[in-house]
């Protein structure tokens, strides 16, 4: 069974399922999450949607790349998590298979390349209170080991 995190869904409501993979990325004790501006104003782990014909693997690399300018290597699935919300950005109703990895943040590239994110090394002890999404703080802190 796949834990839920957030707002049960509605009903009556349509929701797109949207696959997606996000990255936790520990490196000396910080971890590399990106700050999303508009719409969102959230701090959150790297990642996002798996483009129709695109592997988990692949998606993960050009997600993180694009959120915070950094290659990254050894990506390892952890776990899954549901959610159900609404995508501004998109204008839909997703519920949202989130797929976790941990990886090793190699190097940086250059700035991100999706436009409103800014990559942010935060103290690992503090990250789980500080991304906006339940799910990713619940595998931060599982990572943590609390």
């Amino acid at each position: 069974m796949i834990r839920r995190y957030g707002d049960a869904p509605r009903n009556g409501q349509r929701y797109v399922q949207r696959p997606g993979v996000y990255a936790v990325l520990p490196r000396d004790g910080k971890l590399l999450l990106t700050y999303q501006g508009a719409p969102h104003d959230e701090i959150q782990l790297p990642g996002g949607g798996v483009d129709p014909g695109e592997s988990p693997i692949r998606a993960l690399h050009r997600e993180v790349f694009e959120e915070t300018g950094w290659r990254i290597s050894h990506p390892r699935r952890i776990g899954a998590f549901r959610r159900f919300t609404y995508m501004p950005e998109y204008g839909i109703h997703a519920d949202k298979l989130c797929h976790i990895y941990l990886a090793h943040p190699v190097r940086p590239l250059g700035p991100p390349t999706e436009a409103d994110h800014i990559p942010l090394w935060l103290d690992a002890e503090d990250a789980a209170g500080m991304v906006y999404n339940m799910g990713d703080a619940s595998f931060i802190r599982q990572l943590m080991g609390r």
